[in-house]
């Protein structure tokens, strides 16, 4: 039990290392797949854009620098803006979507990307403080895995 304690506690603290030393390559990739989705992003159910969907509504935000990203896609040259970027859904029509000098008014102008990346920071200490709390609790398991395992051999040679 306490080798397969160790095993897991290893494995926890090297991926643990490898999320902070290949954290900006993480925020690249971040960023060009925000691109990519944004690029292929359609109106039908696709989880890529469900996702980029959900990211605008829920920080406030529109593009991945900023909201003129959308006029570089194909989506906009058809739809405009999409309706996840508007500050107020009643007020976003498609025809102001589709000018970016009115969109700029309706929609968010911040970026998706530094407000996921600087939220992701922000939350790192508390997923730093969760993870050392469940290391401690493994290495006390550890510990007691061979105390336990020491007692029991102990015990076997005295009865002997």
């Amino acid at each position: 039990y306490a080798m397969l304690l160790s095993l897991i506690f290893l494995i926890v603290l090297v991926a643990a290392v490898v999320g902070f030393v290949f954290r900006h390559e993480i925020k690249t990739n971040f960023e060009s797949n925000l691109n990519l989705a944004l690029r292929d992003y359609n109106v039908t159910a696709d989880r890529h854009s469900e996702a980029v969907d959900t990211i605008q509504r829920t920080l406030h935000c529109c593009g991945v620098q900023n909201y003129s990203d959308w006029e570089r896609t194909e989506y906009f040259s058809q739809r405009g803006i999409p309706q996840s970027c508007c500050k107020n859904q009643d007020d976003c029509s498609e025809e102001d979507l589709k000018d970016p000098s009115k969109a700029k008014l309706k929609v968010f102008v911040d970026g998706c990307f530094f407000l996921v990346t600087s939220t992701m920071e922000s939350k790192m200490s508390v997923v730093a403080g969760i993870s050392f709390g469940i290391a401690c609790f493994q290495l006390v398991g550890i510990i007691l895995a061979c105390c336990l395992s020491q007692y029991i051999t102990n015990n076997q040679y005295e009865m002997v």
